[in-house]
């Protein structure tokens, strides 16, 4: 089965392409790109007219929930959820149930994947067993079983010793451990950002400090060990100065944010909506500037979604007894897009942000449209409106923090190892 896909601009940051160009697939594979009007006849043929076309979106940043918490996500669904937000790639959380620290149940993600999924799926596992942050999990066997990184990710490595450790084999390994910044006995019991907001409301708060004391403890282990950091999901002014601070004097991190911490502050839960509620919080403007500005100067090198669906029970309650997290997979190329709208970053910084710059950080073969490649190819309308109706997610979980909202740029077909979705 063929494919060509004629009339889009193709951007292509990993060659520096921006060009009127034609793709062949054949299969799974890209087997040509040939200028405007010159490729050959295929079985099928996509109009890309007035779109970008560009590599498919990988997120370093997802909660698939399966196993275990079938209830709020599963591969399915979540691989449905992605290639309707123009992913083609995802790496998934380990804090399912049981927790993916064993071969078993890499296999297991792996099984599902090639059984049910729509798009390619990464297995992260955790540093530690069970995620409790006592003891190290198996991580060479859990490599060779195809896990791409490690991460406690819902929960902080509070064990400094612990945390060292895993850093030095990962520059053995040559993996990511990729580290959730908080520390709990400054975040206790908070429900939001600390501030004048949480005081306003009545809710208990979770200071930057949270966040910012275990950067700074992680960037200092990093410089000690030489090992692979990334910091998932920063949110906060502090981090971000922290980040550049230690980029600048070559320590080898690298670091992430989500479109929520960079639309959103802690003003928007004035209304007390549980689909706000997100750990890290949101923070304050403050906070959303310095963000911007790390993404535009490169300090923050990925933008990803941490995509955290949840059943509509556990958002449907008392702000306090709700469940943190948002489902973001099918809004954050545009929420991306308003970026670019408002000329913070170019179409070319965000697709290296979303495709590029994670495929390289997970060393996995994505994030470019060449001839050989892997077909995973996504195609976009950057002007196109759309409001969000949470009722119409393909994800189970329906918690978007933007229901709602109008928003500009869209995805409007995926093609995920050859295969098209629209």
């Amino acid at each position: 089965m063929s494919t060509l896909i004629i009339n889009g601009k193709v951007i292509d940051p990993s060659q520096n392409i921006s060009s009127k160009t034609d793709i062949l697939i054949e299969g799974k594979k890209i087997k040509g790109l040939f200028p405007r009007g010159k490729g050959p006849k295929a079985d099928k043929v996509i109009d890309a007219s007035n779109c970008i076309v560009f590599p498919g979106l990988v997120d370093m940043h997802t909660h698939l929930r399966e196993p275990g918490f079938e209830y709020k996500e599963t591969i399915k669904t979540g691989t449905m959820a992605a290639v309707r937000g123009g992913f083609t790639s995802v790496c998934c959380m380990p804090n399912t149930n049981p927790v993916n620290d064993s071969i078993s149940v890499t296999e297991f993600i792996l099984r599902k994947t090639a059984m049910e999924g729509s798009c390619s799926v990464y297995p992260i596992a955790a540093i530690t067993k069970g995620q409790q942050g006592e003891a190290l999990t198996e991580l060479e066997a859990l490599i060779e079983a195809g896990c791409i990184a490690f991460s406690d990710d819902g929960k902080p490595v509070m064990n400094s010793l612990i945390m060292r450790r895993a850093l030095e084999y990962s520059k053995i390994f040559g993996v990511p451990i990729i580290s959730h910044c908080e520390d709990l006995m400054l975040s206790e019991g908070g429900v939001m950002n600390e501030g004048i907001v949480s005081t306003t409301l009545g809710l208990k708060g979770i200071p930057n400090a949270a966040e910012d004391v275990i950067v700074a403890r992680d960037i200092s282990l990093c410089k000690l060990t030489g090992g692979r950091l990334h910091i998932a999901h920063v949110s906060t002014e502090g981090a971000v100065n922290q980040i550049r601070e230690a980029k600048a004097r070559g320590i080898n991190l690298t670091a992430e944010t989500c479109p929520h911490y960079f639309t959103l502050t802690d003003e928007s839960l004035n209304g007390y909506d549980a689909n706000l509620k997100v750990n890290p919080p949101l923070r304050t403007s403050a906070d959303v500037e310095a963000l911007k500005e790390g993404i535009k100067d490169g300090t923050i090198d990925v933008i990803a979604t941490d995509h955290a669906p949840h059943h509509y029970d556990e958002k449907n309650c008392e702000f306090d007894r709700a469940a943190f997290g948002i489902s973001g997979l099918e809004t954050a190329f545009s929420l991306g897009m308003k970026l670019v709208h408002e000329k913070m970053i170019d179409i070319k910084q965000l697709i290296t942000m979303m495709s590029v710059t994670p495929s390289k950080i997970m060393k996995i073969n994505k994030g470019s449209i060449t001839e050989g490649a892997d077909a995973d190819i996504t195609v976009a309308d950057t002007e196109k409106l759309y409001n969000v109706d949470p009722k119409k997610l393909v994800s189970k979980g329906k918690n978007t923090a933007f229901g709602g909202w109008e928003l500009k740029g869209a995805v409007v077909k995926t093609i995920s190892m050859g295969k098209v979705h629209e």
